[in-house]
């Protein structure tokens, strides 16, 4: 009932040896593998993958975490959890313990960039402006609104951050301090239970299966896409209308590597009205350069599993 597409995965070739430099004995590359996950009812997990080994590190329901925090001793950006559907409302400098009117607010919320650009983030540069955010908590894997929240950014040091949250109506004022994790590039945070352990270490995961919001441009809007995003320290490139077979790295000459966390994303599939289903086109290559440095190209087959249920991608990869 489907016809399936590929998603191309292009690399960025890098030079050889130096005169110094001894002889390494080539790895074995092996065949391609097909690996299926599934999502959950509802698009409801997030799968953190290692491309290596082609397995799950971490699994967490999306309604886990509502911001995430730089972890690096320098950071001070805080991010929302787009697979939500969370937007952000600058409202300036206000009394947190007085309620709050929402009008206007859909108008002038924002969503962090889907390309993970770190100076296009819905909060932006809060150090030193003392302006509340209403923060919209978007909706969980049923379609259900989890409501709203005041956040109050105060400050930041190489080991923590220091806020305040409160509720729409300004009760519940509470001051968190939340140190900054030694491992994870960045350190979740729910309203409802304070920190919590979600993004696995860094090195140690290459992709995430999620959902996540996009900026559609006609029209003008966010909306919510199911695909993969990728952290820092790995490079996709695309090669469209692709032989999986007969993708080299020397493809990425034509087909230059990106560092944006959307550069596989979501369009490896597309909604069928007609149909009423994901139809996955295998010409759609990706390479992409994993946290060890190591290439593989992969594309996808379907998005459905034996069952006919839908955020079950199966994809086919090969180290190059």
């Amino acid at each position: 009932m489907r016809t399936h597409l590929l998603l191309p995965v292009a690399a960025l070739l890098l030079s050889g040896c130096l005169k110094e430099e001894l002889p390494v004995e080539a790895r074995p590359r092996g065949s391609a593998e097909q690996v299926q996950l599934c999502m959950g009812s509802g698009y409801q997990d997030q799968l953190w993958v290692d491309l290596g080994t082609r397995t799950v590190v971490r699994s967490n329901p999306k309604t886990a975490w509502d911001l995430a925090f730089e972890s690096a001793p320098g950071g001070w950006r805080v991010w929302l959890n787009g697979s939500r559907l969370m937007t952000a409302w600058d409202i300036g400098v206000v009394d947190m313990s007085t309620p709050t009117d929402t009008t206007g607010m859909a108008l002038a919320r924002r969503i962090d960039a889907p390309s993970g650009n770190p100076d296009s983030t819905a909060i932006g540069d809060w150090r030193g402006t003392q302006h509340v955010h209403i923060i919209d908590l978007g909706y969980n894997a049923f379609g259900t609104h989890m409501g709203l929240r005041k956040l109050l950014m105060l400050d930041v040091t190489a080991t923590t951050f220091v806020f305040r949250t409160a509720a729409l109506d300004g009760s519940g004022v509470q001051e968190h301090t939340l140190a900054k994790s030694g491992s994870s590039a960045h350190t979740m945070f729910s309203f409802a239970n304070g920190p919590v352990d979600v993004e696995p270490p860094t090195g140690t995961w290459d992709m995430v299966f999620t959902q996540y919001t996009h900026q559609f441009l006609d029209p003008f809007i966010p909306y919510i896409v199911t695909g993969v995003l990728t952290p820092s320290g790995v490079r996709v490139a695309r090669v469209a209308g692709a032989d999986l077979n007969a993708v080299t790295l020397a493809d990425t000459l034509q087909h230059p590597f990106s560092t944006a966390r959307d550069a596989i994303g979501f369009d490896w599939k597309v909604y069928s009205f007609d149909g009423g289903y994901y139809v996955v086109d295998p010409s759609l290559v990706y390479i992409v350069q994993d946290q060890q440095g190591l290439f593989h190209k992969l594309h996808f087959l379907d998005f459905y599993n034996d069952q006919g249920i839908v955020g079950c991608p199966t994809w086919e990869v090969q180290e190059l």
